[in-house]
């Protein structure tokens, strides 16, 4: 059952701020053992944070896995991506457009413009919010269904230089 949703709502309109500061707050949730799924809503988005991930600090190591797609797409790459798929991942950080592709996780980051499915696989939702309009707008949509939801929401100003 997802506990609480933070809603972080940064000034700027740039995606390298918003992914930027999902990298920090991915790191701050590594860093004390917790799983974390990003989600995203482009293959260009996902790619973008995957290399933030490595670049974004010189002081920090984020390991994390990408899924693509469905746990089927991945079965139907070969007997190695099978075995990978069947497995799951050993990473505690996973980059997805599809929560059909990961399991379980205590945050999940969302950075797409949808309501995630099945929130109940996650003990804390974050909502990194730029100031794009349609992103706002779909976030002031969100906010209305987690309170509908009766989930405990939070909601963080900050500045463009902002961290975790």
């Amino acid at each position: 059952m997802t506990e609480r949703v933070d809603f972080y709502i940064l000034k700027s309109a740039t995606p390298k701020q918003r992914w930027t500061f999902a990298c920090r707050l991915t790191e701050k949730a590594y860093l004390r053992d917790l799983k974390v799924v990003l989600l995203g809503d482009t293959p260009a988005e996902i790619e973008a944070i995957d290399a933030l991930l490595w670049t974004f600090s010189e002081r920090s190591f984020v390991p994390h896995d990408v899924h693509r797609g469905r746990p089927a797409v991945a079965a139907a790459a070969g007997p190695a991506a099978q075995t990978a798929t069947a497995a799951g991942s050993a990473a505690a950080v996973q980059l997805t457009q599809d929560l059909d592709s990961v399991g379980s996780a205590d945050l999940l980051v969302n950075m797409s413009m949808r309501l995630p499915a099945r929130l109940d696989r996650f003990a804390r939702v974050a909502e990194i919010i730029d100031a794009d309009d349609e992103r706002r707008r779909l976030g002031r949509e969100r906010f209305k269904v987690y309170r509908e939801l009766k989930v405990a929401v939070e909601t963080h100003q900050l500045d463009d230089a902002a961290g975790a």
